[in-house]
C-alpha cells in the first residue's frame, strides 16, 4: 500500500464527519433556511479550487534488450498538485442536475525506473497542465436545514498541455476518465459551499507508443517494457455558489 493511502483515508474521514446521520437527522429540529430557491434556478454557477492527488497504473511486459537489460517502472506515490476552475449547473428536476465544470489541474507524475540486471535506478519527472470538462450528474438527498447530501458521477475529457518530449516515457495528450464522487451542500446566508470528493480512472492509455522523437535507440526500451498505462486522480474540491 501506498504511504499516501493513509492520507487519502484521514481526509475522507474528515470529510465524512460533516455528513448527517439519520439519527442526527430526526433528532434535529426545523431552522430558517438560507437561500431557499438557489437550487430552484434553471441555471447557476460558481467557482472552485482544490487540491488533487495523482497516479498512474502500469502494465508491464518485462521486455529485455540484447544486453539483458530489463526495466520497470512505478509511480511509487501519489504525488499532489492543485486545481481550479468554474462551475456551471443546470436544475432538471428536484433531485437532479447536470453539471459542466471547465477545470485546470497542476500536478505532477514521479516515476522510477529499476534495471534488473544491475539495479540501476533512472528517475523521471512528468509535469502536467491539464484542462479538462468534467460533465456529470448530481443526484442528491432531500434538503433538510441548511444542508444536503449527494453523489456525482460523470466523464470528463482531458488536455495535457504540457506534453515534453525526449524522456523515458512520453504521454499523450489526451485521456477521458471515468469519475464517481460525494459532497454536501452546506447553505450559508450568502452562498453556498460544497466540499466534494471525486475518484477518476482514465479509460485510455496514455503511454505514447510511436517514439519518433527519440535520437538515442537505447532510450526506446522503457516505452517498449510497458504495454499500456491508466491515469488515475483523486479531487478534493470545494465549490462556492
Amino acid at each position: 500500500m501506498k504511504t499516501t493511502h493513509i492520507y487519502i483515508i484521514l481526509i475522507l474521514t474528515v470529510l465524512l464527519s460533516f455528513l448527517p446521520n439519520s439519527n442526527q437527522m430526526n433528532a434535529q429540529t426545523r431552522k430558517v433556511m438560507n437561500r431557499p430557491y438557489i437550487d430552484q434556478r434553471q441555471f447557476h454557477y460558481g467557482f472552485l479550487a482544490g487540491v488533487h492527488l495523482q497516479d498512474i497504473e502500469l502494465q508491464q511486459n518485462g521486455f529485455a534488450d540484447a544486453a539483458g537489460n530489463q526495466w520497470f517502472a512505478e509511480a511509487p506515490n501519489y504525488e499532489p498538485g492543485f486545481s481550479v476552475g468554474i462551475l456551471g449547473e443546470f436544475y432538471i428536476n428536484k433531485y437532479l442536475a447536470f453539471r459542466a465544470i471547465p477545470t485546470m489541474h497542476f500536478g505532477t507524475k514521479n516515476m522510477v525506473f529499476r534495471n534488473n540486471l544491475n539495479m540501476e535506478r533512472q528517475y523521471q519527472s512528468i509535469k502536467s497542465t491539464y484542462f479538462s470538462v468534467p460533465l456529470d450528474v448530481k443526484f442528491a438527498a432531500e434538503r433538510f436545514n441548511n444542508y444536503r447530501p449527494y453523489v456525482v458521477a460523470g466523464i470528463n475529457p482531458m488536455l495535457d498541455l504540457t506534453v515534453k518530449k525526449q524522456k523515458q516515457y512520453l504521454l499523450t495528450n489526451t485521456d477521458c476518465y471515468l469519475e464517481l464522487g460525494f459532497g454536501c451542500d452546506f447553505y450559508l446566508p450568502f452562498f453556498k459551499f460544497i466540499p466534494e470528493v471525486k475518484f477518476m480512472y482514465g479509460l485510455t492509455n496514455v503511454i505514447d507508443k510511436k517514439r519518433t522523437d527519440i535520437t538515442d535507440e537505447s532510450q526506446l526500451i522503457f516505452t517498449q517494457s510497458v504495454d499500456r498505462a491508466k491515469s488515475k486522480m483523486i479531487v478534493f474540491t470545494f465549490y462556492f455558489e
